[in-house]
């Protein structure tokens, strides 16, 4: 059960960087075009700030922080592990 939980957490985090990375590289674009004039779009990326990109940075470090925290306690709990 634990290691399905995992697989699915770490199959969601790894999704949820490449939305954030999407967003940065939009965002990093978008800011050169409009200092140079060129509209690629940084009145939509900004709308979609709030309700999309702010929540998946959220969700990503939450995931992270999660992770990490199932898996200290997995060694916690399994008498052959090696403590770190």
């Amino acid at each position: 059960m634990k290691e399905t939980v995992l697989t699915w957490l770490n199959r969601l985090l790894v999704a949820d960087v490449f939305l954030v990375l999407l967003g940065f590289f939009w965002f990093a674009a978008a800011v050169i075009g409009r200092s140079i004039g060129v509209p690629l779009g940084f009145d939509l990326w900004y709308k979609l700030w709030q309700p999309l990109f702010n929540p998946a940075i959220g969700i990503l470090f939450l995931g992270a922080i999660i992770s990490w925290l199932i898996n200290k306690l997995s060694q916690k709990s399994s008498p052959n592990s090696p403590e770190n």
